[in-house]
């Protein structure tokens, strides 16, 4: 008692009373976004500084207490929350949230851990550039969350995930220690790569207090189109189609099948959701081109892009948006379908990834396993088709009880899809990340000479192991 009441004084001392929490309502920090696991911290801690991050994790180590990072909270792995013991510092950046540089010859902005996608989106397009990241969490998650979860979003196709758009980084070791990385090379060949190290592992090799990230030239023209295809090999098709005619171009590419749409539709009645009164459709595909030509001539390779896929039988029926207000609502369509499934019930998700052409067999294969083994489940089948990204999710039988569902089925349905997966050459984990929840299941998908270096490089960053302990690595280094 005596030592933990030692270390809140400490921790007091660095980031002031006021931002040392311990009592009240502390949901918004001890729950995840899902609302599936409740945690409880010693303290959670707001630090306003990277010398306050120091200093925290100093006195936290000396006192070999565990600290888990967190930043919007909005992640889908529970990778952000305290274990329910109530002896780990929660350690809250959302205080960090400045835009410290902008550096236009560079073409980069330097942010801090804190700083909400948004605001750097908006920033930029104020100085007239684009900060291509963009996910549905945009408006609450923050830059450190996407850099320590790698997150990837809609626009994966063109700009790629988090870390492609990441030149540099300032974090702080499990020792307290500052590394300042921010110098925002595009080449740079000093060693290992430490950005690329951390940028995915969760806050568990290290904090990242800041990044400097790349900005683009704002495209002359955008172009956005909803097409209805008949089947997933359809939809693959028409990606090859989209990379021939619009070459870099192309920016996006999604794909949903169509009990997800039923679910928008159901949900959100003001979206207007085209063909959803079409039941031949199963599938439908929303793809962006955005360019730096003129509107005219992106519209023509556009439109020739559309004339053949019809021609082909790869496009059933097609809307192009004449506006970007038409275009927004198109893309706020796809995005809503997580907030669609949410509301018709609690379901098992699934954030997978399989090479695009192997896409349609996984699909036929593990739909029809599920088929069998649970009669009645709907499947909400949606994502990044454009960079192998679904969201491969099941939903409980109509009328079921989602929670029932979930703690009867979660762990059968995983294996059956994470088993195909496996068999497809694919990833259990493509841009959500491991967290907590997929923590005991990784193992079993990762090959044992992975595990035993990732344990390496967590013993050899982090050898106290208080660095988000519960999240990504908890079982003990396969023996040799």
């Amino acid at each position: 008692m005596t030592d933990k009441l030692n270390l809140l004084a400490a921790l007091r001392q660095i980031v002031g009373d006021a931002h040392v929490l311990t009592e009240g309502d502390l949901t918004a920090y001890e729950q995840d976004w899902r609302r599936r696991e409740r945690g409880r911290a010693l303290a959670v801690v707001r630090p306003a500084s990277t010398e306050q991050v120091a200093a925290v994790v100093k006195a936290c180590a000396a006192h070999r207490t565990a600290i888990v990072p967190q930043g919007g909270n909005t992640g889908l792995v529970v990778g952000s929350i305290p274990d329910g013991t109530g002896t780990q510092v929660l350690l809250s950046l959302t205080r960090m949230n400045a835009i410290r540089a902008f550096d236009k010859d560079n073409l980069t902005f330097t942010v801090e851990a804190g700083c909400i996608l948004q605001t750097l989106q908006e920033a930029a397009e104020r100085e007239g550039y684009l900060f291509p990241l963009s996910l549905a969490a945009e408006g609450s998650c923050t830059i450190g969350g996407n850099l320590g979860t790698n997150a990837g979003g809609t626009q994966v196709v063109r700009y790629g995930n988090t870390r492609e758009l990441c030149l540099g980084l300032e974090v702080v070791n499990a020792q307290g220690e500052v590394w300042n990385g921010l110098k925002g090379l595009r080449k740079d060949n000093t060693g290992y790569d430490l950005r690329n190290l951390m940028i995915g592992s969760e806050g568990t090799l290290g904090i990242i207090t800041a990044a400097t990230m790349k900005l683009y030239p704002l495209p002359a023209s955008q172009l956005t189109a909803w097409a209805a295809v008949p089947s997933m090999e359809a939809a693959v098709e028409l990606l090859g189609q989209a990379h021939r005619y619009l070459g870099a171009g192309l920016t996006g590419f999604e794909v949903m099948n169509r009990f997800a749409l039923t679910l928008v539709h159901k949900h959100m009645p003001q979206l207007r959701v085209p063909f959803i009164d079409n039941e031949d459709y199963p599938y439908a595909v929303v793809l962006e081109n955005s360019d730096s030509e003129s509107e005219e001539h992106a519209r023509a390779r556009f439109e020739a892009l559309m004339e053949a896929a019809f021609e082909q039988g790869c496009v059933m029926d097609a809307v192009v948006a004449e506006n970007l207000s038409q275009a927004h609502n198109l893309w706020h369509i796809r995005e809503s379908v997580p907030l669609a499934q949410a509301e018709e019930g609690l379901n098992i998700k699934h954030d997978i990834s399989v090479p695009i052409s192997r896409i349609p067999a996984f699909v036929e294969h593990a739909e029809a396993l599920l088929a069998q083994e649970i009669p009645g489940m709907r499947l909400v089948n949606f994502g990044h088709l454009g960079d192998g990204n679904l969201h491969f999710n099941v939903q409980a039988p109509e009328g079921a009880d989602g929670p029932t569902f979930l703690r009867e089925r979660e762990y059968q349905v995983n294996h059956l899809v994470y088993d195909a997966v496996a068999e497809f050459g694919g990833s259990i984990s493509a841009e959500h990340g491991i967290g907590a929840l997929k923590a005991e299941t990784l193992p079993q998908y990762q090959s044992p000479v992975a595990l035993a270096m990732m344990h390496a490089i967590k013993q050899a960053l982090d050898p106290q192991g208080i660095l988000n302990p519960q999240c990504m690595l908890r079982r003990a280094a396969p023996a040799a």
